[in-house]
């Protein structure tokens, strides 16, 4: 499992890491994980889409909050 993966969730989230552990639920736990996600910020009655983007050394992930898993391109 030295292979990254990566993972596309509910709430507009998206993982690329290293596929460390995962279950029959497909619970994941992914290691030196890039983490990418959207939210909306409203100002003067206009809402604008923002786009973040964190590292974390250690993720679990819950499988029904899977939506797609692939390998990473690269």
């Amino acid at each position: 499992m030295e292979e990254e993966i990566f993972l596309k969730c509910k709430g507009d989230r998206e993982l690329i890491g290293k596929l460390d552990a995962y279950d029959n639920h497909l619970n994941m736990i992914l290691s030196n994980v890039r983490e990418t996600y959207k939210y909306s910020v409203k100002e003067n009655d206009e809402e604008t889409v923002k786009k973040m983007e964190r590292n974390l050394d250690m993720v679990f992930v819950r499988g029904d909050s899977i939506i797609l898993v692939s390998s990473a391109m690269k």
